[in-house]
């Protein structure tokens, strides 16, 4: 299907004295997955919204195959939604709420048994159409919602959270399907999520949001590896931030750093940095060797702990220099390598070590507050998580 670009230009959203969208530029190309990342309060919603005709900008255009859309309402929108709780009729079939939509257009009775059809096999729902709503699963009910919305062939396709209601293993099932069905119907999904795994597993481009704000956009690999800012690096899967200190270009687009009393080599990000600046690193790039192994970056340092979570293992390292770590180790199924207070040298490889300077694209510190550690931050004591696995209980 043609068309289905959207653009947002310096789109500004207030309620009373809170600005909830801050003239956000954004653009999405027909055909795409495109996801709105960010935490509760980031504005995410009310930009969805606002693409949808619910909520109206106090400034800014909201095009849509270059019309401006901004004061049109949202019954003449070529764009559709599916909502968290689904919205679905429950005194309707199955049939009739996929075919609601259909009622108020010129649209013969056959045409509609045809689409509804068409529709419902599209989301494996087949001979489902007498079913009401309250006999069907989450996921069921999340694939007829689907269907509804799909069935009046929008050229855009808005989706509020739709997996959050579902627990964990048919959300990770569903994310599949959903990316799957995006690309055989080939139109634009817009979808928000607060939930890095979904928008690392399904968009094709991302945005990670913050206050209103736009913070980076880019492929999930892009934004990933490349966060721009501390605050991605933080939000987007787990991140080690620690304090360092740059002492400027070393040639070859890296930089030296000093991590207390050890000297460091960062080939990623602000290369000529001089200054306080916070380094970081994944904790998949962490490589744990035998005590007083020798070569570049490599740091002494003690276990603290060994978390078993299943696929791997979590390893949280106390540095000399005083950081704590935490480094992941796929699991070979040959039980815990290491004990609490197994002395360990810490290899941080140099092309694995980015040096970002700790400010905002707009000028603000967007550090944790004092006595706060920042989503997928590591704090001496506490562990991350990887993104989709659940925690489980610690091994010493």
């Amino acid at each position: 299907m043609g068309g289905g670009e959207v653009k947002l230009v310096d789109l500004v959203k207030r309620f009373a004295d809170v600005t909830a969208v801050a003239g956000i530029n954004l653009e999405m190309q027909p055909g795409e997955f495109f996801s709105l990342l960010g935490p509760s309060g980031c504005g995410k919603t009310t930009t969805l919204r606002l693409i949808a005709g619910f909520e109206r900008p106090d400034e800014g255009q909201i095009l849509l195959d270059d019309a401006d859309m901004a004061q049109v309402p949202p019954h003449k929108r070529n764009v559709n939604t599916v909502f968290q709780n689904y919205a679905l009729f429950p005194h309707l079939n199955v049939f009739d709420n996929v075919a609601f939509g259909l009622r108020y257009k010129d649209v013969g009775k056959q045409e509609i048994k045809q689409k509804v059809g068409d529709s419902l096999a599209l989301v494996r729902l087949e001979g489902m159409q007498k079913r009401r709503p309250s006999q069907l699963s989450g996921g069921q009910q999340q694939r007829v919602a689907l269907a509804r919305a799909l069935i009046l062939n929008p050229a855009v396709l808005l989706l509020d959270e739709p997996l959050g209601a579902l627990d964990a293993k048919l959300r990770k099932a569903l994310q599949i399907e959903l990316k799957a069905l995006q690309e055989e119907v080939g139109i634009t999904f817009i979808y928000v999520t607060h939930d890095q795994e979904e928008a690392l597993t399904m968009s094709d481009r991302l945005a990670v949001m913050s206050d209103g704000r736009v913070e980076q956009v880019g492929t999930p690999n892009e934004v990933y590896e490349e966060p721009r800012t501390t605050y991605v690096a933080d939000f987007l899967g787990v991140s080690n931030l620690m304090d360092a200190r740059a002492e400027g270009s070393a040639g070859n687009g890296r930089c030296k750093v000093r991590l207390g009393d050890f000297q460091l080599m960062a080939g990623q990000g602000e290369s000529d940095a001089r200054g306080e600046v916070r380094i970081v690193i994944r904790p998949e790039r962490v490589g744990l060797e035998a005590q007083g192994a020798a070569g570049e970056n490599r740091v002494p340092g003690m276990v603290e702990r060994v978390v078993y979570v299943g696929s791997i293992l979590q390893v949280i390292v106390h540095l000399a220099p005083g950081q704590t770590l935490q480094a992941w180790i796929q699991n070979q199924g040959e039980g815990l390598p290491y004990g609490q207070g197994t002395p360990v040298t810490v290899h941080l490889p140099v092309d694995a070590l980015r040096v970002l300077i700790d400010q905002s694209p707009f000028g603000e510190s967007i550090t944790a507050a004092e006595g706060e550690v920042a989503e997928g931050e590591v704090a001496e004591g506490e562990v991350a998580t990887p993104p989709g696995l659940a925690a489980t209980p610690g091994t010493r």
